[in-house]
């Protein structure tokens, strides 16, 4: 029998609109003893059945899985997989044909909470977010097995760099062959991604389509792309005859991805290759690059880093607003969760004002659509972007 979580009055509100979070300051009180990852049973304080959800002990108690009487059984984990997969063939991303990697489920995106799923032509890697999650693993598997039939190669588990060492112990295959990565195929350009070792789940999936419009600016100019880990701005960039590219990053490891994927498709190009941090190498520089790349890791992942985020991203722009040559174009991003557009957007303009440059906003960017927002949970907008034009 699952345990059974009562709402303080009025807390069942948020619930009503579908938010798929339970705080624990909405918690009356809890009627059984659930485990970490179990499912519970969600009621408002009259006793009416809100919804099922797995809990967790900390400040998100529950993360919803289903709204109402109905209990998420085995049918429920094929529903939602086979629904994500058809969003993903409704926006021809399957079955693949100039790209064949891409999102398959973005947690609250597609009504599961803690999970995310990428798709590497025929290889699925499972990253989960919270204990219920990493429990329902199997059910997973299978879902997945039923959604994409033979097509489906192998299952990886990565959910220990995501989840505590108590809960998640090790990565590891779940289903199929056990390969440790492939060359895939991302709007016709090839890259090599290698899901064990890799950063998240080998690939940055979530820039496809911002890549795309730089290389709609590339032709003929002088670009460096900061914080560049596998390359993917600095590929594009290249196949739309960029005239030079440069990628930084502070990981050698990162830089000798970004020169495997180079060489893929762009041997003999014009690229340089720079192991530094961004900011230091941005005070540098001679004002000669067209377009650089800012692209930074989240410096925000809790609402106590939020203040020091801001700041941070002012900096850095800051030093791209100064060096960059006149007419140039910056192409600008916040991966941050807490860090929305409007903040992100002002952290921007305080760069362009004590840089004392004229500044304008081309094109505001976020995650492309296999990275669904639910209209109920706004906070699953986490990527947002700017390409800004410097006089």
């Amino acid at each position: 029998m699952h345990a059974i979580i009562t709402l303080k009055a009025g807390k069942e509100r948020s619930l009503l609109r579908f938010h798929p979070w339970v705080f624990s300051g909405a918690i009356s009180d809890t009627k059984g003893q659930p485990s970490e990852g179990d499912i519970v049973e969600v009621r408002e304080k009259s006793g009416k059945t809100l919804g099922y959800g797995h809990f967790q002990t900390g400040s998100i108690t529950v993360r919803m899985l289903r709204f109402g009487n109905l209990f998420p059984d085995r049918d429920f984990w094929n529903e939602k997989i086979a629904a994500a997969l058809e969003v993903r063939k409704r926006i021809g991303l399957f079955p693949g044909g100039s790209t064949n990697v891409f999102r398959l489920v973005h947690g609250e995106g597609d009504g599961l909470p803690g999970l995310v799923i990428d798709y590497y032509d025929g290889v699925c890697v499972v990253q989960c977010h919270s204990t219920g999650m990493f429990r329902e693993r199997e059910h997973i598997v299978n879902a997945l097995k039923a959604a994409f039939g033979e097509k489906l190669i192998s299952v990886y588990d990565k959910s220990s760099e995501t989840l505590s060492k108590g809960v998640s112990e090790k990565n590891e295959f779940l289903f199929g062959d056990e390969i440790s990565g492939k060359e895939v195929m991302e709007n016709g350009h090839r890259f090599a991604v290698d899901w064990v070792s890799g950063q998240k789940t080998g690939f940055f999936i979530d820039q496809r389509e911002n890549r795309k419009l730089l290389g709609e600016y590339s032709n003929g100019k002088k670009i460096l792309n900061t914080f560049c880990y596998s390359g993917g701005f600095s590929v594009y960039a290249l196949q739309n005859n960029a005239k030079e590219v440069h990628s930084l990053d502070s990981s050698k490891k990162a830089i000798e991805l970004t020169e495997t994927n180079i060489a893929l498709t762009n041997k003999g190009a014009q690229h340089k290759s720079i192991v530094a941090d961004a900011i230091p190498y941005l005070r540098n520089i001679e004002k000669d690059y067209d377009i650089i790349v800012l692209d930074p890791p989240a410096f925000a992942k809790h609402l106590s880093a939020k203040h020091n985020a801001i700041q941070g991203y002012r900096r850095l722009n800051e030093e791209a607003i100064r060096q960059i040559k006149p007419g140039g174009l910056i192409f600008t991003f916040s991966c941050s969760q807490v860090i929305d557009m409007e903040l992100f957007t002002g952290a921007v303009m305080s760069a362009a004002i004590n840089a004392g440059r004229n500044v304008r906003i081309l094109h505001r960017m976020h995650q492309p659509a296999d990275h669904p927002v639910s209209i109920f949970h706004p906070e699953g907008e986490y990527l947002k972007g700017l390409v800004i034009a410097i006089d």
